[in-house]
């Protein structure tokens, strides 16, 4: 293929703003399916999590022709947690399209994924989506961008960027959102005349390995863009990692992607997307180079983890009863495994053999991992969420972020309380519409937990988005959950007569007839303090007349929570435990007795 009959385009945008949609038309406009074909929405969100959820995680290659230019579009993930995925893949593109919401305008994770792209110097075309909302106000938020860029530090070239507005859900994209189109040409169009052909570069080969792929038939696929030179099949050359060693390797085959899959090519010409089969051993950021005379690319550059946690064994005495890997040495395996394709991420091991510190850059990136390894049927235990303290400067330091709400305005005066009782310190308030958009600066460590309360406190109507800024020193004491425990004193089946005689005690987390076992944590407390409480009792039955009839068991729904609602509740002594069916909340140690030793 000539190099001007190419183009690599990666979508980034905040989450929700419809990047995977808009793919979605882009393949239906280049006729990749039959028209009887059955293809349903957000094609590409294809794995379990990703459509329950309704976001990306991890980032997808594909590929439509167009006037015969053949145009390969990344699709990335909006979570700043997911940030990892954003970096790779943008070392693969030419030019991004930056999707902005026409009502909320730039977002928090707009501005992240943005500022990568300014840095790396890719050239942007700006859509303005969901035109058709009501009281959207595209051209302020073009202004909006555009001031975004300048703060950005965006050069002159970067900043002469082409707006196109439209629908993606309506599938139509034009020039004046006044005027809509019939389909997405016009943005083809765009594309086609405004993002630069990859560059020819003449030399030996070098290809950085930015994603993989794993099939079970022929193992471990390298993804990547060659940067110079072609790409043949047997050719042989040598793989650099990334701390400097040199690997002798051969190609066995060659893909490049076409439509929704791939297809096996022999040769693959510089500035082309292409998967590599028959390399060993090779991690994501290593280099493929000549074989006589191998020059690495630069290393790709991970922003550092924000968040730890602990992983051990189950230990609780339902272990086993669901799930198929239970040791140690199952949790291990699985958790190097991961590293190998999520750089984001850092295991450590600990002095005790079944105990592992995880790394993560923030709680929904580490409850994916959870709730992928527990669908594989992993059973494990998590202890609280922790920041990472540094230490910069002889100063102890720990992660901030800048947290944007935007909220009713009537619930606006709650939701700066909620966050300043947090360390947190209002930088913007401002209208956008009929909602306040309010912009902290927080430690992450007051993140931790606060959605709930914020949602409570707005009734479900504010929408949070935060993201990492730097380290700052520490800002002392933050307030947790004030409320204790309520904890089962035995193990046994939950009676509905029990739960009655207790239910001003506080809100129970399990339903009559739940199995539960000594130490496991059935509920919130009303008051502050941990309360044992035996819910197994069941009701004495005598063969004497009673006086009055049985008084009827009214019991409120029990409250059930999320895994991240989970993650984000528990305190230092507390574990979830978490099984391929039941997430449940368990003390540390399950004995009564114990605790009390520990605790003196």
């Amino acid at each position: 293929m000539l190099q001007h009959h190419l183009r690599n385009i990666a979508i980034i945008a905040h989450v929700d703003h419809g990047k995977t949609t808009l793919v979605d038309k882009i393949l239906h406009q280049c006729a990749l399916f039959r028209e009887n074909q059955q293809t349903g929405e957000l094609i590409l969100d294809n794995n379990e999590l990703e459509r329950e959820r309704g976001i990306t995680i991890l980032a997808k290659n594909v590929s439509v022709e167009y006037k015969g230019v053949k145009i390969n579009i990344i699709d990335t993930p909006g979570h700043a947690d997911f940030g990892g995925e954003v970096e790779r893949v943008l070392n693969m593109a030419d030019g991004v399209l930056l999707l902005v919401d026409a009502f909320e305008g730039p977002m928090p994770q707009t501005r992240y994924v943005l500022s990568k792209a300014i840095q790396l110097g890719k050239k942007p075309i700006v859509v303005i989506n969901k035109v058709d909302k009501e009281n959207c106000r595209p051209d302020e938020v073009q202004e909006a961008v555009f001031d975004l860029m300048y703060a950005l530090g965006a050069t002159e070239d970067q900043l002469n960027f082409p707006t196109v507005f439209g629908s993606a859900k309506r599938g139509w994209m034009s020039g004046d959102w006044k005027h809509p189109a019939e389909d997405v040409t016009y943005l083809l169009d765009t594309i086609i005349g405004h993002i630069p052909a990859p560059p020819y570069r003449e030399g030996t080969v070098q290809m950085q390995i930015t994603s993989l792929d794993y099939s079970s038939y022929i193992g471990r696929i390298a993804i990547g863009r060659v940067a110079r030179g072609t790409l043949a099949i047997n050719q042989p050359v040598n793989l650099v990692k990334r701390d400097g060693r040199v690997q002798k390797a051969k190609i066995k085959e060659l893909y490049v992607f076409s439509g929704l899959g791939k297809v096996k090519v022999d040769t693959v010409p510089c500035g082309d997307l292409c998967a590599v089969v028959g390399i060993e051993g090779f991690e994501i950021g290593d280099t493929i180079a000549d074989a006589e005379n191998p020059e690495p690319l630069p290393p790709i550059h991970i922003d550092e983890p924000t968040i730890s946690m602990v992983f051990t064994t189950n230990t609780s005495p339902f272990f086993g009863k669901e799930g198929k890997h239970v040791t140690s040495q199952k949790i291990r395996e699985r958790l190097y495994r991961e590293l190998e394709k999520n750089l984001a991420l850092r295991v450590e091991e600990t002095e005790s053999a079944d105990t592992f510190k995880v790394y993560g850059r923030g709680i929904l990136h580490l409850s994916v991992l959870i709730e992928t390894m527990r669908r594989e049927g992993y059973e494990m235990s998590i202890g609280n969420p922790r920041v990472i303290i540094k230490e910069i400067d002889g100063q102890k330091c720990e992660p901030v972020e800048i947290l944007t709400i935007d909220a009713p305005e009537q619930v606006a005066g709650k939701c700066i309380e909620l966050v300043t009782q947090r360390k947190g310190e209002l930088m913007i308030m401002e209208p956008k519409g009929d909602r306040m958009h309010l912009e902290f600066e927080i430690p992450s460590r007051g993140i931790i937990g606060l959605r709930t309360l914020i949602l409570n406190a707005t009734a479900g109507e504010a929408i949070m988005a935060h993201r990492f800024k730097e380290f700052k020193p520490v800002r002392g004491e933050i307030p947790t959950r004030i409320n204790g425990s309520l904890i089962a004193k035995e193990q046994g089946r939950a009676t509905a007569y029990s739960m009655d005689k207790l239910k001003d005690r506080g809100v129970f987390f399990i339903e009559p007839g739940a199995e539960i076992y000594e130490g496991q944590i059935v509920g919130e407390h009303s008051k502050s303090g941990d309360l044992v409480v035996n819910l197994v009792t069941a009701k004495q039955l005598t063969n004497f007349r009673a006086a009055g009839a049985d008084d009827k068991v009214m019991l409120p729904p029990p409250v059930r929570m999320s895994l991240e609602e989970c993650m984000e509740y528990i305190q230092e002594d507390e574990y979830v435990e978490v099984t391929p069916q039941s997430i449940r909340l368990r003390k540390i140690l399950l004995n009564e007795n114990d605790r009390r030793r520990a605790g003196k």
